[in-house]
């Protein structure tokens, strides 16, 4: 089996064909022209160029093919042998009566075929002719291939240039959005450090409103101690429920700014996030494109790659890149202003809540020394008053003492009167008179009743005004007990409320909470009794 392909026939002129073997056919038909071929066992296929007519063997199986050749309506068919495959040694064209026949013959007895000398040379006219051609398009076709080159050469030399410029502009432009990430990320971080200590320390403040408001408590509670009259609603019972509310709304603000501190640093942390991821993306997104500007013809890690054009799902537009990039450095620092805003607004609240419970405490302390300046002095006067009744008392005791004392004389005085009268009485006969010492005894009888009645009573009334004194310094007493109650309740509420000016580790009670006594520094011998006991 034989397969022959790009077969070229050229005829010069209509009447004469060359076949593949390159020997001249001639027909003497004028305007002849093959316009189609086909045989039984297999196909021709034709492509016309000019004047130029391109037959393509496709297949056959047989040594036999019958051609047929079509002329103004009129079909000629003529026959040709050959020794060879694909030679021809003769050939004639008839009329539509004649057939031609290509026999391929393995073993030929009859003598080659002679052509004339007007074919001979024909084929050597086409032969010169044809290699002209082939050399004239051979050299157009270098020409153009060395055109070619150059073009795609420097096309490719540039495209490559292009893309390294633009690889190195595109590093940049994400090396700096790195950069304004990195600032980004490294204020974000100090404003979270910086919101974390001023939560702390709104944490540490709302804690130290504890003590504040146990002393307000205490000291209230203390008050209530307070007996008879002086359980009053003073000015400094006013400013301790003052100050408990003071310290109760203090302490809902400072809670609420915390709350709002916890807030705003999952805020934050949720930012930090975004921005850290974009962070990575940026730092590995650089790694590849550097790796990529490292490339060259001689890296050894090159390789064709399969659809590297394709579009990776996921992708977007640089317009896309650069807005999430830019919403996420604007939500950070829009994020981090919001925090500065509040930590400023929670050192305010701080600073204000602060302010305003020195404040209370101050008034308070001043209504407590006000107080205690009123008891003590009241406590002084009715210890005055107190000493002065007491020495009145002395007084009118003694007074009473000698009203006794003049009334039993006087009384004595009665008897030895009414003695003298009575004995008077007896005297005898006109002697019984009532002469000038009678009268005079008789005037003096009722001068003393008159002044023992006097006697006794302002002896009662001395008595009553005792009775009536000692009433009032039992009540003066009782009223010192209280007011020497309150003032060491209030001074017990003083001491305590040392605990809002003094550290606690060098805190020392005043005032003995249970024994309510001073509590005074003892003496080196009683120090060593101590020890030795």
């Amino acid at each position: 089996m034989y397969r022959l392909s790009g077969c070229e026939i050229a005829h010069p002129s209509p009447s004469s064909v060359v076949c593949p073997c390159e020997h001249m056919l001639r027909s003497d038909i004028p305007d002849l022209e093959i316009i189609n071929v086909s045989c039984r066992e297999f196909t021709f296929s034709r492509k016309m160029e000019d004047n130029w007519t391109f037959l393509h063997l496709e297949r056959f199986k047989d040594l036999r093919a019958f051609i047929q050749i079509q002329h103004s309506k009129k079909y000629l068919v003529a026959e040709c042998t050959g020794e060879l495959p694909g030679t021809c040694q003769d050939l004639k064209f008839f009329n539509s009566k004649f057939a031609w026949t290509c026999t391929m013959a393995t073993l030929s007895v009859k003598p080659s075929p002679r052509f004339r000398l007007p074919d001979w040379q024909t084929n050597s006219y086409l032969l010169s002719t044809n290699a002209e051609r082939q050399r004239d398009a051979s050299h157009q076709i270098r020409q153009e291939a060395r055109v070619l080159r150059n073009e795609t050469n420097n096309q490719t030399i540039w495209d490559e240039h292009d893309n390294r410029t633009r690889l190195a502009e595109r590093i940049d432009t994400v090396n700096r959005w790195k950069e304004m990430l990195d600032k980004c990320l490294t204020d974000l971080d100090a404003e979270i450090d910086a919101l974390a200590q001023m939560k702390e320390s709104a944490e540490q403040n709302l804690q130290a409103k504890n003590l504040p408001l146990d002393v307000a408590i205490e000291c209230l509670t203390l008050r209530e101690s307070r007996r008879d009259i002086d359980v009053v609603k003073d000015p400094v019972e006013e400013e301790l429920h003052k100050e408990v509310e003071v310290i109760e709304a203090t302490k809902k603000a400072l809670q609420q700014k915390i709350s709002q501190a916890f807030e705003k640093l999952f805020l934050l942390q949720e930012a930090r996030q975004q921005l850290s991821s974009d962070h990575r993306g940026k730092m590995e997104t650089l790694d590849i494109d550097r790796g990529c500007l490292s490339l060259n013809l001689k890296s050894p890690n090159i390789s064709l790659k399969i659809n590297p054009t394709r579009v990776p799902s996921g992708s977007t537009t640089l317009q896309q890149w650069d807005d999430f990039s830019q919403f996420n450095k604007d939500r950070g620092e829009a994020e981090m202003k919001r925090a500065i805003e509040l930590r400023e607004a929670i050192a305010l609240t701080i600073a204000e809540t602060n302010n305003e419970l020195e404040a209370q405490r101050v008034a308070t302390e001043f209504a407590f020394r006000k107080r205690l300046r009123e008891m003590e002095k009241l406590y002084s006067e009715l210890k005055w008053q107190e000493k002065n009744t007491l020495e009145e008392i002395a007084e009118l005791q003694e007074d009473i003492r000698r009203l006794e004392e003049d009334l039993r004389r006087k009384l004595q005085n009665l008897k030895l009167c009414h003695t003298r009268l009575e004995a008077r009485t007896y005297r005898p006969n006109v002697e019984l008179c009532r002469d000038q010492a009678q009268y005079g005894l008789t005037d003096e009888v009722h001068q003393l009743e008159a002044t023992i009645a006097a006697l006794k009573q302002k002896l009662a009334q001395a008595q009553d005004a005792l009775d009536a004194l000692y009433k009032h310094l039992a009540r003066l007493q009782a009223d010192i007990a209280c007011k020497a109650n309150s003032m060491l309740l209030d001074t017990k509420c003083m001491d305590t409320r040392r605990k809002l000016t003094v550290p606690a580790e060098k805190f020392v009670p005043e005032v003995d909470t249970f024994t309510r006594t001073t509590n005074r520094t003892l003496s080196p011998l009683k120090t060593c009794q101590l020890e030795l006991a």
